[in-house]
């Protein structure tokens, strides 16, 4: 398969003064939490987000759907900014990358202010899902640079180490899993050798995801070595099937280059499902668009989403329009919801012609 070039993805906030529950700064009293059973925090009862049919009936229809946004599309807010503007729309959680200005992996007191972020999203009603696809995070000047496939070991090292230190963060958050990908194959390197140093790499970041519970949610990239659905089940095999490795599956990147229409990729992603991301797409053009932009036919994905059983977030993922993120994330959630409301029963893939317009 051509693989189609890599377009990449993607802030420690401030407080909203107006805003009672605690936040990101610590100004106000962190509220008490407790964990359930499975490891994730009890969240409060969600603010009522207004009477909005379409998100009920979404909630019939789609049952177990829960949508997030993703803060690489909200860059240019403080994280304590774009977590009330999210809890504000409506959204169930937030795909929070670890960057330079949300939550920097790589800056002091890490703990803290991780600390500090899990009251403020608990006191939000928000779940999160771990995401480390800062383009510059480790390298200012080589985006995902380095990667789990770089020649020198120590690199590789210190991609696997931002993953370690991101499964430890999504713990102390309460996150259903920790999203990473392979990286693009350097130049002068084979694909046995990137598959190699992949496996070898991922070893130890998965021995830290069982430790901590954590999924560790792989996502094929365009691009990248590991691109398609294909090559997950290979590292799979690879690795012997240990039981933290998962798949992020963007429905996008489906449309993108996948064999099969994007709500047949889901059905057959289902038994690995740990994380899904979600925009318009085109075909052959990795370019994350916003909904009704591209191609996708979203009632069917959204059904067969929804019949997976599936219960973590689905993401909106924008990371090229943050310099419009509010309008972008109030505008995806009520698309969202009409698709899921209008969405056949689980599993029916007739109900909305494959290439018709969503409503």
């Amino acid at each position: 398969m051509t693989r189609t070039p890599d377009q990449g993805a993607s802030g420690d906030g401030t407080a909203d003064p107006a805003r009672p529950e605690t936040s990101v700064d610590g100004r106000t009293p962190a509220q008490d939490t407790s964990r359930d059973l499975t490891g994730g925090r009890v969240r409060p009862a969600r603010r009522n987000p207004g009477a909005d049919p379409d998100r009920e009936q979404s909630r019939s229809a789609g049952a177990s759907l829960r949508f997030g946004y993703g803060t690489n599309g909200l860059a240019d807010l403080r994280l304590d900014d774009a977590l009330a503007l999210l809890a504000d729309l409506g959204y169930d959680g937030v795909g929070l990358t670890l960057d330079h200005m949300h939550l920097d992996p790589l800056a002091p007191d890490l703990a803290a202010r991780t600390r500090r972020v899990a009251h403020r999203l608990d006191a939000l009603g928000l779940g999160v899902t771990v995401e480390t696809g800062a383009r510059y995070v480790l390298d200012p000047r080589r985006k995902h640079g380095p990667s789990l496939l770089d020649a020198d070991p120590d690199d590789r090292a210190r991609r696997a180490g931002l993953l370690v230190q991101a499964i430890r963060v999504a713990a102390d958050l309460g996150a259903h899993a920790v999203h990473c990908f392979s990286g693009v194959v350097p130049d002068g390197t084979d694909e046995d050798t990137a598959w190699k140093r992949l496996a070898e790499t991922l070893t130890p970041v998965l021995d830290a995801a069982t430790a901590a519970g954590i999924p560790l949610a792989v996502e094929p990239e365009p691009g990248h070595l590991l691109a398609t659905l294909a090559d997950f089940h290979h590292l799979r095999r690879t690795l012997g099937d240990p039981e933290p490795l998962g798949l992020t599956l963007d429905i996008g990147h489906c449309q993108c280059l996948e064999p099969l229409p994007p709500a047949d990729c889901v059905r057959d992603a289902a038994p690995w499902l740990r994380h899904v991301q979600i925009e318009d797409m085109r075909r052959g053009v990795h370019e994350h668009l916003p909904f009704g932009d591209g191609e996708i036919d979203f009632p069917p994905v959204l059904a067969a989403l929804g019949a997976t059983g599936y219960q973590g977030l689905t993401v909106v993922e924008l990371p090229r329009h943050s310099h419009a993120g509010p309008h972008f994330a109030a505008r995806s959630l009520p698309f969202l919801h009409r698709a899921a409301a209008s969405a056949a029963p689980h599993g029916d893939p007739s109900a909305t012609p494959e290439g018709s317009r969503t409503p």
